[in-house]
């Protein structure tokens, strides 16, 4: 099992670029009055047919042919549900793939969110193609980073530029202590 649910975050959105996504949202929301911690990854990739979304939880079932197992999917729905939580996917061919995770937020056996930093900053570098829009809630207070918001400003800078990807690390720190106040999730 993984050790935080960031990486849970990276694997699943690594699948949405391999599914040819054009657009990965992911959303993180603490929710401490409800104790909750709801993770959203949906994606505008080629989708799976009812039959692998059924499959998709099963270890044993990948569509990869690299290997033979895929283990990413049931460690995140098992990390949910050991808290009390929730997991679900919907997806259709053609149009994409959602992935939601909720978690009991104080419960014993939920594992650290983990540096979503890093990970959104490590996805928008390594996929400089793929537009990611993440959205971080504690409570009441949010912020977004869109991608494709900071193309239109950036003109044909890449974003894997280094001082482009200094910034948006630096951009990612602040806004989540900001928005959390330096809360350890």
């Amino acid at each position: 099992m993984m050790t935080e649910i960031s990486l849970n975050v990276l694997d699943v959105s690594e699948n949405s670029t391999r599914a040819g996504a054009s657009l990965v949202t992911i959303e993180v929301k603490a929710d401490t009055a409800a104790d909750r911690l709801t993770i959203v990854i949906a994606d505008d990739g080629c989708g799976m047919t009812s039959e692998q979304v059924e499959h998709v939880t099963d270890p044993f079932f990948t569509t990869r042919t690299t290997r033979k197992v895929g283990l990413g999917i049931p460690f995140f729905k098992y990390a949910a549900e050991s808290t009390g939580g929730s997991f679900h996917i919907e997806s259709e061919p053609g149009r994409g793939t959602t992935v939601t995770a909720v978690f009991g937020l104080s419960h014993i056996d939920r594992m650290p969110l983990g540096n979503m930093n890093a990970t959104i900053h490590n996805l928008i570098v390594y996929h400089p193609d793929t537009d990611f829009c993440y959205t971080y809630r504690y409570n009441e207070a949010s912020f977004t980073l869109d991608t494709r918001q900071m193309r239109e400003i950036l003109g044909g800078i890449p974003l894997n530029a280094p001082e482009v990807s200094d910034y948006i690390m630096e951009y990612l720190r602040e806004n989540q202590n900001e928005t959390d106040g330096g809360a350890q999730i």
